[in-house]
Parts: C-alpha cells; structure tokens; sequence
C-alpha cells in the first residue's frame, strides 16, 4: 500500500511540475523510444559547401528518419545544433556555441542552420563533441537511438579536450559518434577522423564538401508542393508567440525554396508527417495534443476564435483539423510514388558511381544503426 502512495505522490508531483513551467502543454503523446541527433558543424572559412550541403539535405534527413519504428510505435525524434571552429565565438568557449538544445521544433532546426555563417578559426573536434554531451539532455535509455555527427576538415586532435577521452564517455553512454571529414578519405585517416569514429563506435564518411547536392524533380513535386500551400493555411496561431511562428512556418518554406526544388518539396513531406508538430503554437496541434482551448484568455486566441462560443471554437479547429489530415494523406500518397520514382533514378546513379555527401552520410548510418537495436524501417 505504501509503495502504492508513493508511486501516485511522485507521478502528482512531476505533472504538477510539469504543468507549472511556462510553455508547457498536456499531452497525451505516448511515451515512446526517442531518436536524439546533435549535429556539430565546423563554421570556420572552408565549409561554406557543407552547409550547402546540410540545407539541401535537412528535410530529406528528417524523413528518413520518420521512417524508422519500434515495435510499430513512431519515436519521438529530437535534433541538435552546434557549430565551432567560428572566430566570433570566444576562445574560452573553445570556440563552440550551442545553437539549438534537442528539441522536437524542426522550424527552430532550420532558422539556426540556414543562419549559420562562415568565419575563421579554431577548430577543436574534442572541445565541441564534450559541449555537446555535458549540455544536452540525452536520454538515458539505452534502447534510444543517440547519435553525434560532426563534420569538418581540420586534424581531429586539435585542442585541449583529447578527443579518444570525449569519444570513448560517449561511446559509453550508448551515444555514438559519427564522423564526415570533407576532403579525401586517407587525409581523414591520417587526421584521426577515422579513429575518432571507432572510438565512439560510429561510422567514418568522407565527402566533397564543395559538390553539389544532385537533385532528382519528379512528376510529383509540383502536385505536392500546391498542396503545401493549402496546408499551411490550417495552421492558425495562438498566444504570444502565434502570430511570430506563423510567419517563421513561412520563411523556412522560402528558405528550402530558395535552396532547391527538391528541399521544399522533402519539407513539404515532412508537414504531413506526425513528427513536424507545433503544438506550443499552432491552435489545431494543440487540441489534438490535449490543450484544452476553451481555457484560453480571449487575448490569447487568433482572431477567428475571439469572443466565440466554446462550441463554436471547438467546430472551428474540428474543421482545421479535417482539411488539415486532408491535405497531409494526398501529400503523403504523392511521396510513396515520388519516392519510387526517385528509387529507380538512384540506382542508375548508383551504376555510375555517386559520391556521398553530407545527407547521404546521415541517412546510411542513422539507419543502419537504427537497426542495431531494434528500430526498423516502415515499407
């Protein structure tokens, strides 16, 4: 009986916590396995092509990954962003600066990686791989996939933090560290990436970092991205940050726009997936996620609910919701043909020979490792 009480007294404390922070929604999410992905970006003078690279291929990174599956459950799929080796940053920081802890806001992903500018400098593979397993909230659950990938072109060893001793902690905690050098796969060796990687028990890549991604448009794009349009226009915004988010929902279409007909079209895909949710603004997520609306201040509330009948609130987002899973299942039966059609394209590249790149790099070992323990990939 008393451990009865104490298990109900802790779960009543940690919802009262809970519910207590500011920003905080009740959900009704299940408490799945986790994808948890830190990505670390040399930003020094030399990478200008492996962002290129990363914005061109961030979209169809995160739909691979909402693929994978445990035991039929989706995982919830976090990702985080760091760059080093930029010469504003201070030498105290060793260089390294934390742009986006792991979060589930793959908008907030997007604005910090299209922002990343080139400078410099310093960089110190050991100081930002311990940043970012001393800062961020890795799960502790050893089922969970947890996977760092650094990418850069300078000696693996340069800096104070020895990298084997930040390599083999991760490694320890079921943390797996990656590693792309950009530039030619013996120079990496030579310069301790390769080491680096099986230290932290990963893969080593090697890429062009100046190449440019190749794109492959389908007959499905342009169908895919009108209904996009039309999706956007379900997200209604509530709160202090509604309007503002709305707007940035907007800017990161524009951002994959301008980097490529094939970038919108993979975030397009993306938004008709459970993973890209945006309960802590969009009125329509958080319903579906178990905020109660009808306890919203009026001032709180977009325009088209104010000063509305709770019924009549409730029809509103009802009806949102609808045109919204509407629009999201004709976007995803788009996908399964584009992406077959993009599948028979690939193997003819893959006959001529395609080199890696950033994405491609990300996707072969998110999946294979995913594996490892027990994800799978859905058909």
């Amino acid at each position: 009986m008393k451990k009865t009480f104490f298990l109900l007294a802790g779960f009543i404390a940690q919802t009262t916590l809970l519910f207590a922070q500011p920003g905080i929604l009740p959900i009704n999410r299940p408490m799945g396995r986790k994808i948890q992905v830190a990505v670390l970006f040399d930003a020094s003078n030399s990478m200008d092509g492996l962002l290129d690279q990363a914005k061109s291929r961030l979209w169809n990174i995160v739909n691979e990954l909402s693929t994978l599956r445990a035991e039929g459950q989706i995982p919830t799929i976090e990702i985080s962003l760091y760059k080093y080796g930029h010469d504003d940053l201070s030498s105290g920081s060793n260089y390294v600066q934390q742009l986006v802890p792991l979060t589930t806001d793959l908008d907030l992903i997007s604005k910090n990686l299209f922002g990343i500018t080139t400078n410099g400098g310093s960089e110190y593979c050991g100081a930002v791989i311990s940043a970012s397993l001393g800062e961020l909230n890795w799960s502790q659950n050893p089922t969970d996939l947890k996977m760092i990938y650094i990418a850069g072109n300078e000696p693996f060893n340069q800096g104070t933090v020895f990298y084997k001793t930040v390599c083999s902690t991760a490694a320890s905690r079921n943390i797996f560290v990656n590693t792309i050098y950009c530039g030619p796969y013996d120079q990496g060796v030579k310069e301790f990436w390769y080491d680096g990687a099986q230290i932290g028990k990963g893969d080593y890549f090697n890429i062009d970092a100046n190449k440019e991604v190749v794109h492959i448009d389908t007959p499905y794009d342009q169908k895919i991205n009108a209904y996009n349009d039309s999706l956007n226009h379900t997200y209604i915004g509530y709160g202090n940050q509604g309007i503002e988010r709305k707007v940035a929902q907007e800017k990161e279409d524009q951002n994959a726009i301008i980097q490529s007909p094939s970038a919108i079209t993979e975030r397009s895909i993306v938004k008709s997936k459970k993973v890209y949710n945006n309960a802590s603004w969009d009125i329509v997520d958080a319903e579906i996620e178990g905020k109660d609306i009808t306890k919203l201040a009026n001032d709180e509330l977009p325009d088209e609910l104010k000063n509305k009948t709770d019924e009549e609130k409730k029809a509103f987002i009802e009806k949102k919701k609808s045109e919204r899973e509407a629009y999201q299942a004709q976007i995803a039966q788009l996908a399964k043909d584009r992406q077959a059609f993009i599948e028979t394209e690939l193997k003819k590249k893959s006959a001529q020979g395609q080199a890696d790149d950033f994405g491609t790099s990300v996707n072969t070992s998110i999946l294979k490792k995913g594996e490892s323990i027990g994800f799978v990939k859905e058909k």
